[in-house]
Parts: structure tokens; sequence; C-alpha cells
């Protein structure tokens, strides 16, 4: 009896044919058997770690959970269990799953373990200032011991372990820890376990892309190492990847023609995009902390649910507008919004919206820029108990409150004269290109009383406490010898007294702030008070002696600007960045920590010694654009405009570009560092370090400048175009009464 062929039988006919035909050639059956796997991992499919390699070309099994990773896993091959669940969970690893490795020969990398074999392991925790350090020499030369790395929101279990490869503790320095590690709170990141083949990570290393864990150069040969590790003599491809922020463009790439308007364009489009424009409807929105009402100190007001606003209508700077982004960086690779309503940073994004909107026909941004300036000028301190003309305060704009308040007023009772000399700079630059005078009587009401408590040698203090505004009178301060030989907080107050002398035609204006500049070239540069650095300094002073030239024109005037702007462009490097720079021990207010417990405590330096590769966008390039800007208007020389030139280009390169965080799309941070070409520095500033974001000091000026560049026009003839003279005795009369002016340098000045 005939039996039907096997499904063997069958199968086998057609392979016969095709041999025969040559369709294939003949294979061994060992041959035919895919080499046995030398990486599996455990982890989510869109792992950063997995993802890279991947990318980079190799082929690697993946499982879902560490138990099918490991069984999985040939003997002998390397296992990489990574953390899907951090940081809410720590992995846990069944003793099975250790056994079973070790049985297998298997060398394994272990993510955020919730136990470990022999090892006792503490409950996750968080860190604030802590970052890592290098603690051998496994890394390579690359990667040598004390180098700091930023292992952002970093949330690791607490174990003891000898021998570490890479440890957290709360460290000063740049790039190294210049004074070694602490006695206590140094915390195992990355070891080997003692009896096992197991190389563990207290924290999820994998997240290196999206965590935006920096320098982005030193995480390929610490992820390259990790791979060694765990399969030695392996051959694995150079990882790369694109960081989830980034540079516009390259160091040497060609920029467009356009380059400056699209950073125009974009700049602005950055304050749409990150929702930093106040709404009304936020005033009644459950934010949960930071509220309505109470006191604040501006900056560091903190509202948990900050993301709400993309759920919210968006605002048009009616309301005005957010500070900004704090510079911790969390572990999903957000930024904390700062939750605060500040006058600077609302009155200086008036001129780079309205210069915008006149350079690029956007009748937006148009809009935006008027309403700024109508809440900046007209609706902030409306309601204030000092807006009334009896008030020794009154005239002047406060600082800050909560973004939430319906009626918003200064709650830090301080008035910042240099706060309100740009938002004044600001809003008539923007006034003289739409040729409105609605702003004129208020800006020249500001200014004078500015003045008026101004001291009888140019000098006004940094800041006037309401409080004793109130108990001495503005005559007090107004007939004071004060000094404040900085030009930190007197420097952009100096250049709108001279711009409101130019419109105005006050003479006291002139003489008073003249003197003040001729005592700052007097302590000039080694009797100066530094703020952040020396650099700074410089780049403020550019500004006022600009304009001193524009409203005083003589020799020395000229010798003075051309003495501070030749020093400034002396850190001037071949990107057209200016390294940040160090002045006189003793003499800074906000230095470098000067040890590991200092780091984190106050205002500070990006840079922890002078040579470090970094520049201060917050503090010093953005004031120095603009004084080279207008220091080359005033003088003609082709040497400032070479160097404003250069410097242009390197901020078009250096703006930031995201698909992954569109909030950030667009924007500046405070620090960059050259060499690498990396949002790197030292991020020991309390409250506006490495990766902050500042909607006025950064973003507004730097967008207000390369606008006024590409109209062809100066901050200096726009604002002195206004006509405040047709306001002058009005507010002479009821700020100024029957003063008398007080002005004899030869008087002894206050220290």
């Amino acid at each position: 009896m005939n039996r039907s062929p096997t499904m063997g039988s069958r199968l086998l006919v057609p392979i016969i044919i095709l041999l025969a035909a040559g369709r294939f050639a003949p294979l061994s059956f060992a041959a035919v058997q895919s080499e046995p796997a030398r990486l599996v991992f455990s982890c989510d499919a869109q792992n950063d770690f997995y993802r890279v390699l991947t990318q980079c070309g190799m082929k690697c099994p993946r499982y879902d959970d560490p138990a099918a990773a490991v069984q999985a896993a040939p003997s002998g091959a390397g296992v990489i269990l990574l953390a899907d669940g951090y940081p809410q969970r720590a992995q846990s690893i069944e003793a099975a799953v250790f056994e079973a490795a070790a049985k297998k020969g298997l060398r394994v990398y272990l993510e955020y373990p919730a136990s470990l074999p022999g090892i006792e392991v503490g409950k996750p925790r968080g860190v604030k200032w802590e970052r890592g350090v290098i603690a051998s020499d496994v890394f390579g030369p690359t990667l040598a011991p004390m180098r700091i790395v930023a292992i952002h929101d970093c949330h690791f279990v607490p174990v003891k372990a000898e021998k570490p490869h890479l440890v957290l503790t709360k460290v000063a320095g740049f790039d190294t820890a210049v004074y070694g590690l602490p006695e206590k709170d140094v915390w195992p990141i990355l070891f080997e376990h003692p009896q096992e083949k197991l190389l563990v990570s207290t924290t999820k290393l994998s997240q290196f892309v999206t965590a935006r864990y920096a320098p982005t150069d030193a995480w390929e040969p610490m992820m390259r190492t990790i791979l060694n590790w765990v399969q030695p003599g392996l051959e694995i491809p150079k990882l790369t990847w694109t960081p989830a922020v980034r540079p516009s463009y390259t160091r040497d790439e060609p920029l467009p023609a356009d380059a400056e308007r699209q950073a125009i364009r974009r700049g602005n489009d950055w304050v749409l995009n990150a929702r930093m424009l106040i709404h009304p409807s936020w005033h009644t929105a459950d934010w949960g902390k930071g509220s309505n009402l109470g006191g604040m100190s501006a900056g560091f007001t903190f509202a948990e649910r900050t993301a709400l606003r993309f759920d919210l209508p968006s605002g048009d700077g009616s309301a005005g507008i957010l500070e900004g982004f704090n510079s911790q960086i969390r572990y999903d690779g957000s930024q904390e919004v700062r939750w605060s309503l500040r006058t600077d940073c609302t009155g200086e994004h008036v001129a780079p919206f309205v210069l915008a909107g006149k350079l690029l026909d956007e009748p937006r941004y148009l809009e935006i820029g008027k309403n700024l300036a109508d809440f900046v000028l007209f609706k902030f301190d409306a309601t204030a108990p000092w807006n009334t003309p009896s008030h020794p305060a009154y005239g002047l704009i406060g600082w800050a409150c909560p973004p939430t308040m319906a009626e918003p007023m200064d709650q830090t009772g301080s008035f910042y004269g240099v706060i309100s000399a740009r938002v004044c700079m600001s809003t008539l630059a923007a006034a003289a290109v739409l040729d409105l005078d609605r702003w004129d009587d208020r800006v020249l009401e500001v200014m004078l009383a500015n003045f008026r408590t101004t001291g009888r040698f140019g000098f006004r203090e940094t800041a006037l406490r309401r409080s004793l505004l109130e108990k001495h009178g503005w005559q007090f301060y107004y007939q004071r010898p004060t000094l404040n030989l900085a030009s930190h907080p007197t420097a952009q107050l100096l250049a709108a007294n001279l711009m409101a002398y130019q419109a105005s035609g006050y003479r006291p204006l002139l003489d008073r702030t003249r003197q003040a500049i001729g005592l700052l070239m007097e302590a000039y540069p080694d009797k100066l008070k530094w703020w952040n650095g020396l650099q700074q300094e410089r780049g403020r002073l550019l500004l006022p002696l600009a304009w001193l030239v524009r409203a005083d024109d003589t020799p020395e005037h000229r010798a003075w600007l051309s003495r501070v702007a030749d020093d400034f462009l002396k850190s001037q490097v071949s990107c057209g960045a200016i390294r940040e720079e160090l002045g006189e021990p003793g003499k800074g207010v906000y230095p470098a920590p000067p040890s590991n417990e200092a780091y984190g405590t106050a205002e500070a330096s990006l840079i922890q010694s002078n040579g470090d590769p970094v520049c201060d966008l917050l503090y010093t390039i953005n004031s120095g654009f603009l004084g080279l800007h207008e220091a080359a208007a005033a003088t003609g020389d082709p040497k400032l405009r070479e160097a404003e030139n250069r410097l242009a280009a390197f901020l078009c390169r250096i703006q930031t570009r995201s698909d992954e965080r569109p909030e950030l799309d667009g924007t500046w941070f405070r620090a960059f560092e050259f060499d690498r070409w990396d949002y790197w520095a030292s991020n020991a500033d309390l409250g506006w370090g490495a990766w902050c974001v500042e909607t006025g000091w950064v973003q507004g000026w730097i967008v207000t400048v390369l606008s006024l560049r590409q109209l062809d026009t100066t901050l200096w003839d726009l604002t002195t175009r206004r006509p405040l003279t047709r306001h002058l005795e009005k507010n002479l009369q009821q700020l100024m009464p029957e003063v008398e002016i007080l002005v004899n340098p030869q008087e002894q000045a206050e220290p």
C-alpha cells in the first residue's frame, strides 16, 4: 500500500532543485547556525544605550525582563540589565537570576538594583548639587581620576563598595574636582561586585541621551568601558548619537546667508513655544505650591504643576512673561520653569518682539511687544502703595512677583536701577520703531525717579529697599556721596542716564553720569569690584563708554572706550566666543567656590580658574554684544565691527536646536564650552547655573542686537530719537521740586 510523502520529503525535492539551479551554494549545517550573541539586553526598546548601540550597527537580542535575557544568553556572553522603572522603582532581580548567570559564566552589567548578592542596598534617594567624579583609571586617559561629569537629577541606591570607578558627591571645579573628594557623602555609582562577574551601576547611566548627561564627549568612553567590561575583546564601533539639545551649527560649517534672521525668528518663537507669556487664566489655575499671594524671593518661588501652562491659553504679553528655566535638568531631559514674573525679563522683551516684527513683517510680534510695554510700565505696581506722588519710591519700577497675581505688584521690596534702565532702553527702542509716544512720559518718570535716588557722585546703590526709602526719603539718597565701584550694578543705568539726557536735554543727567564713569575708569581694573567675573565688568562698561562718546565726544572718552574694548577682546577666541575671566582675588562678590562645601551655596562664576574655555551669556556676552555693537557705531572702528560680526556668528551657531524638547528649541543657555562645542561649565550658581535660560537678560538682548544689525541701526539712534523734552518740566516738578544740585568732585566719597 502506497503511503503519502512526509513533510521532510516534500521539502527536500525543491531544495535539491534549487541547489541544482545554482540558487544556493551548498552549506554545512554548522554554517547555517547564527553566531551566538555576545551581548544580550534586558530593557525597553527605547532605552538610549540600546538604541545607540543598534543604530551604530550592532545587532543585540533584547528581552523585556532580566530572567529571560539571562536564560537566552549563551555561556560566556555579556548581559546588560537596564533600569526601565527608573527613577520610581529600582530593579528587583531574583536570586535565581544571579545564580543562573554565574553558572553560565555570564558577565553582567546591572543598573539601579533593589538588591545585590551579599551587599546591603539602601532605598533610592535623589541629589541636588552632587556630580559624578571619576574615581579610577578604568575609563582610560580621556576620563582620568577626579574628572567631573553631570548625571542630571541622579537617583541612586546607596551601597558600600571598595574601589568604585565612578562616585557621586558634591565637588567644586570646572572639569576636575580641584579640592579632591570630600571625606563624607561620597556614594559609589559604578563598581565591580567583589565575588560575582557583575558590574553594578547604582543609578541609570544608560539614560545619557534623554537625560542630557554632560559633557557629551564623556559618555562615549563611559559606555564603551561598560561594554568592554561585559564582553572583553568584542569589536565595538564608535558610539555616536544626536544630543537631545544641541547647538544649531557646528564650529566650522558655513552659515546660511539669513542665519541672523533665522536666529531672530527662532528666538522669539521660543518664547511662544515654551509658553513663557502669561495668560490671565493662569491666575486661577491650580498650580500647587507657589500660589497667588504672599512674599517671595524672586526666582525661587516654585509651582509643582508648571507643565499645566501648555494646557491653558497662551498669553499675548498683556499679563507679562515668565523668567525662564532653572539650570537643573530632570531625568527626562526637561527643566523646571523659573516660576517668577519679573519686570526686567518682561520689559527687556519689548524691543526684540517689536524690532523683529518690523524686520520680519510679523504683526503678532508687534502686538506682543506693545502689550509687554503696557504691562510693565502701566499695569505692574498699579495698585502698589508707593504709586502716589508723595511716596519716596514713586515712579520706580518694582522687581518681581508670582506670575499668578491678578493685580501684579512687587513682592521683594527692592528697586534696582539697572532693571529700570533696561526696561526703559528696550521700550524707547520699540517706541521709535513704532513711532508711538504713549510710553515716553512714563519712561522719563522712571529715569528721573532713579536719578533722584542717585548720589552726588553719580552712583546709585545696587538696590534700594522700600523700607529704607520710606525711612530716609529720596533726598537723603540724592545728596549722599555714594560710591559703587562696580559696573555690574551701575553701568546700564549710567548708559540709560546718557540716553535720557540726550532725549530730554536735562544736563544734570550728563554731569553726574560723566563723573561716575570717570571714577569707574580711575578704579579700572584692579580696584573694581567684580560680580561673577571680570569680563562681565568689561562687557557692561562698553555701553556707557560708547554712549559717553556719543553724548560728549572727547579724546579722553574715546581712550577709555578703546582701553576697555581692547581688554575685553583679548579673550575673544577664533570661533568668536569671549572667554570668561576672574578678577583679582578678594574683589569678587560671587567668585568660584573656594571649597567643595561652598559649591551650590551662592551665586557663582561658571569657571573655577582663568583659562577654562567657557563663555557666560547671562552676564558677559549679552551686555558685551550690545556694547560692541554700540561702540563700533560710535567710533567707526573696523576692529570692533569685525569682533562684533564674529560674536554674532558664534551666537547664531550656539542657539539651541531640539526636536525632542521643543520648549528648549531656539534659546541660549547661560554657559557654552567652546573647545568641546557643548553646553558645559561649573554649575555652582545657586539660582542661575550653566543650563539656565533667562527670557530678558539673555534671550531678549541677543535677539535685540541681532535685529538692530539687520535693521542697520543702533540702540542709541533709536532711543535718543524720542522727544522726551516735552515731558521734562512736568516730571521735574513732580519728582524733584526745587532740588539743589549738589555735585562736588573734591568731596570725599563714602567707600
